[in-house]
């Protein structure tokens, strides 16, 4: 079993977050990677009863904030409908996956977290007008 270092990124590469996710396989998919982060996010969030979401991916019918998404107060997410909208996301170039000094491309690509044990996921911002 093996346990990474989950960083958020800004563009920059400034880390705005990081926490480990530990039990994880030696070997695993990129989407496998992506949808237990999204898990882990929305347990910890569904389990503190907080109104501002902090995950990678904005749950519908969320305002955006500062540092998060608002929902409403004692709602609680869906983990598999937001990382059925991370997959998404990630298909429409809406973040980056790092993991150890190269980019993944494809979700369906196998990834070593025993050789590579910090991903880093870097959310990109859409230009205006483009």
């Amino acid at each position: 079993m093996a346990t990474v270092t989950v960083r958020d990124e800004t563009a920059t590469g400034r880390a705005i977050d990081q926490w480990p996710l530990s039990g994880l396989p030696g070997r695993i998919s990129a989407r496998e990677l992506v949808r237990l982060r999204v898990r882990e996010e929305v347990a910890r969030f569904n389990a503190g009863r907080a109104d501002v979401f902090r995950g990678l991916v904005r749950p519908t019918d969320a305002e955006a904030t500062l540092n998060g998404y608002r929902v409403g107060r004692g709602r609680r997410l869906d983990w598999e409908r937001q990382a059925d909208a991370a997959c998404d996301a990630f298909a429409r170039n809406g973040f980056m996956l790092l993991v150890g000094d190269r980019q993944v491309e494809d979700l369906d690509e196998e990834i070593d977290l025993l050789a590579d044990p910090e991903v880093a996921f870097v959310r990109l911002v859409p230009l205006v007008g483009g």
